[in-house]
């Protein structure tokens, strides 16, 4: 009793400690479904719990534009597979002129590795047809009418805005035959195409009536390399448009006008 009374300030203490120590102890101790989960998740004998911290996500930023698609040309040879079209004193046909220049046209751009399709006048490929751009070509009388019956001619598709397709190849062909161009003899035939109205809405399209049979016939026959030269510098025009994002009206080409009804209107 001696001994406690000289310490009882140091008991008192120490009972004082013990009971803070155990409520502190009961106070912050997780309840018991708690203390499970925390359990559950610990690692080679070590407690941890999740931690997640909120991070706002980033904006994604495109830094490269897109690239089109691959450049696809479809080439109609005027009447193939269907009929002659107009047929000559001794036997020569538009068919065969106009498959003459389109093979040389289609083998040119194939060479420059686009892909090109040779196309009849009725191919049932024509329906939904998908492509860069869509070029018929065609040949005209070969009736002596008169010494003004010469000279070439296009019309563009009234579906689809085809105006620089009409722009960059009436003044590649001009510049590459020297002909002139016939714009009188610009019929509904050509302005309501009928491969124009069976293609995919959006792909830009024409006809074009290279020359007349009878007083262009030296250079349909005899240089169709030089007619197939001008078609296929005009859709390299075109491509090269495409390719940039530019449109080349016609004040900007010299000497270069729009061919009448050359939107099909």
């Amino acid at each position: 009793m001696r001994f406690i009374g000289r310490n009882l300030a140091l008991l008192a203490f120490l009972a004082i400690s013990a009971a803070a120590m155990l409520g502190a102890y009961f106070y912050f101790s997780p309840t018991s479904g708690v203390a499970e989960v925390v359990a559950a998740g610990s690692s080679a004998g070590s407690l941890s719990a999740p931690f997640v911290k909120p991070v706002p996500p980033k904006p994604i930023t495109q830094r490269l534009t897109q690239s089109p698609g691959p450049l696809r040309i479809g080439i109609i040879s005027g009447h193939k597979g269907n009929d002659s079209g107009a047929v000559c004193a001794d036997g020569l046909t538009e068919a065969e002129v106009n498959e003459n220049i389109a093979v040389r046209v289609v083998s040119a751009l194939q060479t420059r590795g686009i892909a090109a399709d040779l196309l009849g006048e009725f191919d049932p490929r024509l329906d939904g047809y998908v492509a860069t751009a869509l070029v018929s070509i065609h040949a005209d009388s070969c009736d002596p009418i008169n010494e003004l019956a010469t000279g070439y001619k296009l019309a563009g598709s009234g579906f689809t805005d085809s105006s620089a397709l009409s722009i960059c190849v009436e003044d590649a062909y001009r510049q590459a035959t020297q002909m002139s161009y016939h714009a009188n003899t610009v019929t509904i035939d050509m302005t309501d195409y009928q491969a124009f109205r069976r293609i995919a809405v959006g792909v830009p399209a024409i006809i074009i009536e290279v020359g007349f049979l009878n007083l262009d016939r030296a250079l349909l026959t005899g240089q169709p390399d030089r007619v197939a030269g001008g078609i296929t510098a005009g859709i390299y025009c075109f491509l090269d448009q495409a390719r940039s994002g530019v449109t080349v009206s016609p004040a900007a080409l010299p000497g270069a006008a729009a061919p009448p009804g050359g939107d099909g209107q």
